[in-house]
Order: structure tokens, then C-alpha cells, then sequence
């Protein structure tokens, strides 16, 4: 059984006057330990589907399921990580990583030390008593990764979390986040607009067509790329073939509007 199953799911968002489908037929599964990431033209539904596997919005029709089970509202065993960190500036970093553990009750002395472990393996535990504005960007999406993994949810949803990076930044936070994901075993699904990190990080890219988001083409990575690191991918001699291929893909929904 795998462990993220959706069937047939459309999304419809409804106005007094209007509808817009925003996804249709939407059919796919995730195994346990997999990096899957989404990629398509813009408006075409990746976030919305993000939200459709977090609980936060229910399917118009078809079902997800997480480890087996109907996802109807959102659950602790999903964690989410978006471009902006959302850290509370009045907080020291410390109170902004135990937050997820406070509002989930789980604040114990066992959780705070994982917590600070997992702050000390980003590089940033001498950062404890700063505030968010002390921290540079990177530094503050390392923590945003830290509250979301202090909790231990199964499934991490991440929307675009480095665009908001300069290039040298997010290339290596591509490869911290990978490394760590790959460390605790975590599930993950990247939505993103970069086919090459996309490439990089992924085991398999899902492309979506345009409104309404269906499932164009799914790309499997070979396993000489996705058992490197992001940057060793980059790098790789067939990496430039792959982005090749994948971009003109994603150029032919583009010009078929």
C-alpha cells in the first residue's frame, strides 16, 4: 500500500457567479522514504494540491490518503514549509522551534533537546537567544526546517521554500535539506518553478498541465542522479540532458495555451 494515495481528485472553487477548476483527475501515489516534486506552468494547481494533502481544503470529488487513512482536516503527521519562514519576530529562536511542540502539546525535555540537536546539525544551535531579524535568510529557512522536523510529522510538504533565496544560498540549502530529509527518512513533496532543482532533489518530477491541473508526464529519476546530493547532480554529465527534456515539456504546455 503506499504510503500517499490520491485518487481522482478534482478541486473546484466555487463564487456566487462563478466556478474555477483548479484540479482535475488528479491520480498519483507516494511511497514511504520518496522525494516527489511538482512542477508545471503557473495557475496550475500545485499549491492548491499541497493544500488538498495537508487537509487545509477537502477534494470536490476523489479521495487522499495518508498511511491508509482519508485526510479531512489537517494532522500533525504532516508538516509544511513555505517560502516564507513565518517565524515570530518577537520570539528567540529557541521559543520559534518549540512552538510547533507547544501547540501540539509535546513540549517535554526529550523534545526540546531533539530540537536543539536538530538546530545544532543546521549549524545555527549559538543562535538560540537571537531574534529573526539577526538572521539572514537562509539561516531563518534552516529554522523554519528545524520547527517543522522538531515535531516528527511522516509527510513534508515544501512550497517553493528556497525561491526567495539568492542562487549561492539556496544551492546550499538544496543540499542541507535533502541531506536531512534523507537522514530521518522523511516522505517530501517540492512544489517549485526551478526544473533543476526539481531534477536535483527528486526521485520522480510530476509535471501538471494548465488549468484545470492534470498530469501531463511523470519523470523518474535514474538512480546515478538520485542518490547524489543536489549539487553532485548539478553537476552531473547527464543532468543537462534530463533539464532538457523536462523543459521542453514544460515549454509545450506553455506555448498549447
Amino acid at each position: 500500500m503506499a504510503f500517499l494515495q490520491l485518487d481522482n481528485v478534482d478541486k473546484t472553487f466555487f463564487s456566487k457567479d462563478t466556478f474555477t477548476e483548479a484540479v482535475k483527475d488528479i491520480s498519483f501515489s507516494v511511497q514511504q522514504g520518496e522525494f516527489v516534486s511538482l512542477i508545471g506552468p503557473s495557475g496550475c494547481g500545485k499549491t492548491t494540491l499541497l493544500s488538498l494533502i495537508s487537509g487545509l481544503i477537502l477534494p470536490t470529488s476523489g479521495t487522499v490518503k495518508l498511511d491508509g487513512k482519508n485526510i479531512k482536516k489537517p494532522t500533525p503527521e504532516t508538516g509544511y514549509m513555505l517560502q516564507q519562514d513565518y517565524l515570530f519576530p518577537w520570539l528567540t529562536i529557541e521559543d520559534n522551534i518549540f512552538l510547533g511542540l507547544k501547540t501540539m502539546d509535546k513540549l517535554t525535555k526529550e523534545t526540546k533537546e531533539n530540537a536543539i540537536d536538530l538546530l545544532n546539525q543546521m549549524g545555527l544551535k549559538n543562535k538560540l537567544k537571537d531574534y529573526p531579524n539577526q538572521l539572514s535568510g537562509g539561516m531563518r529557512q534552516r529554522v523554519a526546517l528545524v520547527r517543522m522536523l522538531s515535531t516528527d510529522p511522516k509527510l513534508l510538504l515544501l512550497d517553493e521554500p528556497f525561491s526567495a533565496l539568492d542562487f549561492q544560498t539556496k544551492l546550499k540549502l538544496e543540499d542541507l535539506v535533502y541531506l536531512t530529509i534523507k537522514d530521518h527518512e522523511k516522505t517530501a513533496i517540492l512544489v517549485t518553478h526551478d526544473i533543476g532543482e526539481a531534477i536535483a532533489m527528486s526521485d520522480r518530477v510530476i509535471l501538471l498541465d494548465h488549468s484545470p491541473g492534470k498530469i501531463h508526464k511523470v519523470f523518474t529519476i535514474p538512480d546515478e542522479l538520485k542518490y547524489k546530493q543536489p549539487f553532485e547532480v548539478r553537476n552531473h554529465p547527464s543532468y543537462n540532458n534530463w533539464f532538457q527534456e523536462v523543459w521542453k515539456e514544460l515549454e509545450s504546455l506553455e506555448n498549447s495555451k
